[in-house]
């Protein structure tokens, strides 16, 4: 088996591993790092269970070699959280009931997190364009757009703020 050693930084945390260069960047992320919020579902790019930010991209974890993410600043569904406290975009999914069995929940928030900073303000239209590749079997996908919503409200008021 032909390995490489990669660096690369996951969620703020410098990382030096040595891996297959077949091993994919979710399997690499779950088995080597131990970061299992990343899911794998359908394993071709289809559920998008497995987002993860890429350099601040949404990308499918299950499409790309760990080697690819070689000198890469990675984000996961763990680093979404604010210290000990949960992301507006967390919060926003439990208080509107947006999950119920999870498999899809962190595809969904990465995929939002990256929506949200490009779109701050979005329109209904825009967000279920911004989730109709990600799949759910459980929610039917209201409550989902419904915390979208209402996570980019919570986070214009937290950005306008004075710091203090």
């Amino acid at each position: 088996m032909m390995k490489r050693t990669i660096r690369l930084t996951v969620n703020g945390r410098a990382y030096e591993r040595t891996v297959e260069v077949r091993l994919t960047l979710a399997d690499f992320l779950r088995d080597e790092l131990d970061l299992t919020g990343t899911h794998l579902g359908c394993e071709h790019g289809i559920c998008g269970a497995c987002t993860v930010l890429l350099n601040g991209e949404a990308v499918r974890s299950c499409l790309l070699l760990a080697v690819q993410a070689d000198g890469a600043h990675l984000m996961t569904v763990e680093g979404l959280g604010q210290g000990e406290g949960l992301h507006p975009l967390q919060r926003a999914f439990h208080e509107h009931h947006a999950l119920q069995c999870g498999f899809c929940t962190p595809g969904f928030l990465m995929t939002a997190y990256t929506f949200l900073q490009e779109t701050p303000h979005p329109t209904e239209d825009q967000v279920r364009e911004a989730i109709s590749g990600n799949i759910c079997r459980c929610t039917g996908y209201i409550p989902i757009m419904q915390a979208i919503l209402q996570a980019s409200r919570s986070m214009a008021a937290e950005s306008s703020l004075p710091a203090g």
